[in-house]
């Protein structure tokens, strides 16, 4: 990426399985250690929908809509918790070209629909990303109970509280992207996944044990510009 991004996020699923550090540790590069809360690594599937996505300082209104769903576990260097990104994907071809090209982030182009009835979003993604894995996400989800901010959760502030991302270059580097927004206001979820095949596209078994959920109806943010790592 070349400038500063705005955009909103809304209408996020957090999908959030424990898993074995080991797992992880064999999918990630080497500068990065696996982070963990309560003795386990942590493996996520957020669908959401991006909205007015724009250049910094861009009036709104010329933002666009990119719908995405992404695979991400949690990752610290030098002590600084982040997050790792497995795979991205939206629904724009020149958002995805531009994403891998200027940020190096594995996005893959994707026919995706979310709709929102009420309290409840329906979201289908299925992967048309040429020469790669199929993926497809199918989903009902919506809040339950009553909101909270994610910084009283220990859980859930490890999970969603996380203000740097990193990526592997094509030339094997390490680059990140600090991100700046609030702090999250999530509510319990409850969710139906009728299909999900996005774990075994990025080479994982599906967990054995029941996912955590979070819902947010999202708030705004500002990416910076992707910048390359120091051995």
């Amino acid at each position: 990426m070349v400038f500063p991004l705005e955009m909103g996020w809304r209408h996020l699923l957090f999908q959030n399985w424990p898993v074995d550090e080991t797992v992880l540790e064999a999918h990630l590069p080497d500068m990065l250690a696996v982070d963990t809360y309560d003795g386990s690594g942590w493996l996520s599937i957020i669908p959401f929908t991006n909205v007015d996505v724009r250049p910094r300082r861009v009036p709104r209104r010329l933002g666009i809509p990119l719908p995405e769903i992404n695979v991400r576990t949690y990752v610290t260097r030098d002590g600084e918790p982040a997050v790792y990104f497995f795979s991205l994907d939206a629904q724009g071809i020149a958002s995805v070209l531009g994403a891998r090209a200027f940020h190096h982030l594995p996005y893959y182009y994707a026919r995706i629909s979310l709709e929102s009835t009420g309290n409840q979003i329906r979201f289908e993604s299925r992967r048309r990303h040429p020469g790669d894995r199929p993926g497809v996400y199918e989903a009902t989800y919506r809040p339950t109970g009553e909101s909270f901010s994610a910084v009283e959760d220990p859980l859930a502030q490890f999970l969603v509280e996380r203000y740097r991302f990193y990526t592997e270059a094509p030339d094997g580097s390490l680059r990140y992207t600090d991100v700046a927004h609030e702090p999250w206001t999530l509510y319990p979820a409850t969710a139906t996944v009728e299909r999900n095949t996005l774990l075994a596209a990025n080479g994982f078994a599906r967990p054995e044990s029941e996912p955590t959920y979070y819902y947010s109806p999202g708030l705004e943010v500002v990416a910076e510009t992707s910048q390359r790592c120091r051995p």
